[in-house]
């Protein structure tokens, strides 16, 4: 009678274990180090709701998930906050300032992460600051000069640069030598009112030559 007990008990470990390896496998072998519920809940095909979030609140108490905030969950705490801070609010890609003090166009340091959106927010999310600005919806979706990466999709220094006089009529920028021109006016009939900013990319051309 023990023997058939510590079988099933043994049996039953084995199952769970088995399952729970199931569960977390695509978690693990996706490229993702950051997800939604609902990244989880397609990966887990063929559970109910339900069962999907006690399944969540079970990794995360086992330490299989980091939870970031409600509804985000990572890897672990090395996630990519790119990655992060585009998938908070979709569409979006990082531009603006982050983009801009990279190619070393601008010298200002800012400890948040500019993101292009369709809303103007600024939140911060385990400890990262990130500041969403608005862009129109036909701007937004345009992917000319927005390099689409592994997980997130980031913007070129010209995108970036046109962003930036697209939201402001004056800007400071301090290094604009390292700007492709011929990129800049690539890129520019993505933007609506093109006269206003292609005067502005024009003042902008004349100082930066002088």
């Amino acid at each position: 009678m023990i023997y058939w007990q510590l079988k099933v008990i043994i049996i039953l470990t084995f199952n769970l274990r088995y399952m729970e390896r199931g569960f977390l496998y695509p978690i693990l072998r996706s490229n993702k180090t950051v997800f939604t519920f609902k990244d989880l809940f397609l990966m887990w095909n063929g559970i109910n709701v339900n069962t999907a979030k006690k399944r969540v609140n079970y990794y995360v108490h086992t330490g299989h998930l980091y939870p970031i905030r409600r509804g985000m969950y990572a890897k672990s705490k090395e996630y990519d906050r790119f990655e992060l801070a585009t998938r908070i609010f979709t569409p979006a890609y990082i531009s603006f300032e982050t983009v801009l003090g990279k190619a070393g166009i601008t010298f200002q340091y800012y400890s948040q992460i500019f993101v292009a959106s369709y809303q103007t927010k600024e939140i911060v999310v385990d400890g990262h600051k990130v500041a969403f600005k608005t862009l129109k919806n036909t701007i937004l979706t345009n992917s000319t000069g927005v390099e689409a990466r592994e997980n997130y999709s980031i913007a070129s220094p010209e995108r970036a640069f046109l962003d930036v006089i697209y939201l402001n009529k004056d800007y400071h920028f301090d290094n604009l030598s390292s700007l492709d021109w011929g990129k800049v006016n690539a890129i520019l009939p993505v933007y609506e009112d093109k006269k206003n900013i292609t005067s502005r990319v024009n003042m902008y051309y004349r100082s930066a030559k002088e």
